[in-house]
Formats: structure tokens, sequence, C-alpha cells
């Protein structure tokens, strides 16, 4: 990252790569290896990635279709709101925007991955006889009433697996670092959650739920990943391809495609998991460019260096991108995915939040009310000018309680 947030830009050589290569097998299907990795006792998130081998991924890490198949049957389950808006304030410039804002009630793309997670472990423990219309039978909230569900959140994937384990009879302990507001923390209990504080910074509620659960031995469903710690990030981020495969449904019938897709990271799984569908199935490719806080730039940083890098800087008000470590996996498949990546500051993710506001999306006259998380890839964007159409995703909404 460059003095003063300034933006630094790495493009893969000899541009796009449509596809992730790699030759493990042991993502295929719904199998669960490897076991979770449980760091030892005390240590950091930075010492256990150098502690562990590294992992490669393969054409078809993630079953889009079984994830589709399986939200679908969740009654609080549509697709999110896609609008083509016009920006008066940038001459008249037109945006692609998916709005994430509402959510399956819950406000934020997560609840895609994290509801999804629980229902395909909940069909795991169940020895893997019980279909989607099934989940709510006796049998499947039996088997899933003797499970406890543990991971460390900065708000929004601890409100997917609260809500998950509410829906389906389990029960559910997150945990939260100090900077986390108080309001995530009453919509967490709202759920059904504990809520415990852990430590100051995300990472140290990444440690804390991954030694709950060695100790405890709930289930251990983190939404970022290490090498030798992957599958729970790869079922959640497989979730998340629900949202590209709404896009690329839209997209066909319409006849219309972005030339270029913003999409805003913190540990980096929504980005991942959205470049990796676009770049296997979409018909007409766009450049995709990955938006981190000029004060967490973990991926760019990592990319730069060609390994995993745990960046230092500052708090940013971008709260739930504020991750100073990328996840392994989102890390393995942006290397490739990605064209670009680009850093916004505070100030900017403010002015998006305020252009969001502004916006008249076809379902939402008054505009969209989202943070500077939400908002990132529209800082990104508005600060640009390029050839086409961009697609921007509001990644979350503002139930007016502002973000940490």
């Amino acid at each position: 990252m460059s003095a003063g947030g300034v933006p630094l830009e790495f493009r893969q050589p000899g541009g796009k790569l449509c596809t992730v290569h790699g030759a493990s097998g042991q993502h295929a299907g719904l199998a669960w290896s490897p076991p979770l990795f449980r760091p030892p006792l005390g240590a950091g998130l930075a010492s256990c990635l150098s502690a562990c081998p590294a992992v490669e991924i393969q054409d078809d890490i993630f079953d889009c279709a079984d994830a589709r198949e399986w939200v679908s049957a969740c009654p609080e389950y549509a697709p999110s709101p896609l609008s083509l808006v016009s920006l008066a304030e940038f001459e008249g410039r037109r945006i692609w925007l998916k709005d994430e804002s509402r959510r399956m009630n819950l406000g934020s793309f997560k609840a895609l991955g994290g509801v999804y997670a629980i229902a395909r472990i909940v069909v795991r423990e169940a020895g893997g006889d019980i279909g989607p219309a099934a989940l709510a039978s006796e049998d499947a909230r039996r088997v899933a009433s003797r499970l406890c569900f543990v991971t460390a959140s900065a708000g929004n994937h601890g409100l997917s697996v609260a809500a998950g384990a509410r829906i389906f009879g389990a029960s559910s302990r997150i945990h939260i670092a100090e900077t986390v507001a108080e309001a995530f923390a009453l919509r967490l209990r709202a759920q059904g959650a504990e809520v415990l504080r852990s430590g100051e910074i995300y990472e140290d509620s990444l440690a804390a739920a991954a030694d709950d659960a060695r100790r405890s031995g709930a289930i251990h469903l983190t939404d970022t990943s290490w090498p030798g710690s992957v599958e729970s990030a790869r079922l959640i981020m497989e979730g998340y391809t629900i949202l590209a495969g709404e896009l690329e449904a839209a997209f066909t019938d319409s006849g219309e495609w972005p030339s270029r897709v913003y999409l805003q990271a913190g540990v980096g799984g929504l980005a991942a998991a959205i470049a990796w569908s676009i770049r296997q199935s979409w018909d007409i490719q766009p450049e995709i460019t990955v938006v981190e806080p000029d004060r967490a730039a973990c991926l760019q940083a990592s990319v730069a260096a060609g390994k995993l890098v745990t960046v230092a800087g500052p708090v940013s008000n971008m709260g739930r991108l504020d991750c100073k470590t990328p996840s392994s996996l989102a890390f393995d498949i942006l290397k490739s995915a990605a064209d670009r990546f680009v850093t916004v500051s505070d100030e900017e993710a403010v002015q998006a939040v305020q252009m969001a506001r502004r916006l008249a999306t076809l379902d939402m006259r008054g505009g969209i009310a989202s943070t500077p998380s939400g908002t990132a890839g529209l800082a990104a964007c508005l600060r640009e000018d390029g050839p086409g159409t961009p697609l921007v995703i509001i990644s979350e909404g503002d139930p007016g309680n502002g973000e940490s």
C-alpha cells in the first residue's frame, strides 16, 4: 500500500483469467475434510499462516446449482433487487446497482452464506438423507438441536449464523471484538445467539472463536480461511455464489452486461465467490476490481507479495471490511480472477453512503440506507470513469445504528 492511501493497482500478467486452476481434490462435493484447523492455544492468526501447508484451488470448488436449490427452499429467500440507475451528479453516468440491504430480512449478502452452510451441516449430521423440503421436519430439528455453531464476526456473518441456527433449531455462540457496535450485539442476541466480547480487534475474536471450538467441540463456522482450514469458508462462499447467479440470470434476460465490476473486500469471501462465478460462467467477461479500505488492504498487499500478508494500520470506519489478514481461499482465487486491487479512504466511503441515499432505484425511490462498508465498491466506482456500464453491489443496509 502506498503512502497516504493513494490507490495502487496490480494487473495480472496477460490481462483477465477466466478460470481458477488447481489440482487438489479435497474440496469436491460435500466432504467435510480436512478437519477444521485449530491454532495452538494463544497463537495469533498470522503465526498460523506459516504453520500450515498451502491450499490449491480446483475449477469446481463451488457447486452453484446446489446452493441455489437449497437456498431457494428457504421461505425468506428472494433475489435481491438489481437496478440501472443514472448519476445526475456525474453527468448522467449509469451504473448497475445490486441492493443487498434487505436480503432475507437480515440486511446483508451474508445471509446467503451462514444460513446455507448450517443447512448443509444439518444434512451432513443427519446422514445426508434429508432434502431441502425436509429441513423443517421434526427429525431435522432433532439433529440440529444437538449442534452448536461458533464463529467470530464483525456483525453480519454472525447475524447469518445466528439466524441459521435459530431457523433450524441449533444454538450459536458469536465472538465479537470490542470495536463492534453494541447495536450489532443486540441484533445477534435477538436471533438467539450467545455473544462474547473477545479482544480489541477482529483478529483477536477469530483466535478466540477457534479456541472456543477446540475446547467445547462446537462447530467452528468461520467465513475466513487459512492454509489447512478451508472447508468452512468454502461452504459459506458457495452460498454467496447465489448472488452471482442472480446477476447472471438478470443480465442474460436483458442482454445488457456490465463492463466493469467493483467488489469490496474484507477477508475477501464475497469478492472471491463473485469473481470465481463470473470467470466460470458469464457470457460477457467484465473487468473485476477488488476494493479495500486504505487502512486494511490485506489482499492488495498479499497479491503484491505473492503470498498471504498481514497488514498493520489504524481502525477504519468500514468496520466490516477492516480486516488485516485475508482469507487464504479468497486470496488463492482473487490473485487470478481479479484484474485490479484498489483502496478507498474513510472519507470516500462516507461520501458514497451519502450518494447511495440519493439514488432512485426501481424499488427504493428514496435511495438506499447503507454504511461505509456497504458502499465501498460504489466509492471506487465514483472515482473512476471508463467505457460501458459498471456494476456495484451495496453489500449491506444500515439498520439505523451506523457502523463501528
